[in-house]
């Protein structure tokens, strides 16, 4: 359980999300409003908001889905290579919905890295990348300026 690469930050490690909760992830509650440009921000298909709810959505399955493996035993290359698929078709068909946008680059920049982590021979290790880093923090900005608290 010490393999906290990306996709374990991504997810936090079973032990850290518990310690972490509390207190550092703003709550719907005190997350700003959405702008009412943030809220709109896509050409065509759905708005930024509702793409980062989604998202945040997603994000909350792949976590459970990686603890859930974690508390079986240490996951293996099957395992997180199951999260990374999954993680992959969500946010890509998500971004596919989006139109253009910020936040749907970065959803299909996440969907391209799960991706390549996902056909890894061990996907933990090809997660820990500053690719994937760097999608999750567009993400998670683009989906701030949404209005929408989204840590990816």
């Amino acid at each position: 359980m010490l393999i906290c690469a990306s996709l374990l930050a991504l997810a936090a490690c079973a032990g850290e999300e518990t310690a972490t909760t509390a207190g550092s992830v703003p709550s719907a509650s005190t997350a700003p409003e959405p702008t009412p440009s943030a809220a709109v921000d896509t050409t065509d298909g759905l708005t930024d908001q509702k793409l980062c709810e989604a998202a945040k959505k997603a994000g909350d399955g792949m976590k459970a889905e990686l603890i859930a493996s974690m508390k079986a035993g240490e996951p293996t290359a099957a395992d997180y290579k199951k999260v990374l698929t999954g993680l992959n078709e969500k946010v890509i068909a998500l971004a596919s919905a989006g139109g253009d946008s910020k936040v749907a680059d970065a959803l299909k920049q996440i969907g391209a890295e799960a991706t390549k982590a996902a056909a890894a021979a061990d996907p933990a290790t090809a997660a820990d990348n500053p690719d994937f880093l760097k999608a999750g923090t567009d993400l998670t900005a683009a989906c701030k300026a949404a209005g929408v608290a989204v840590i990816f």
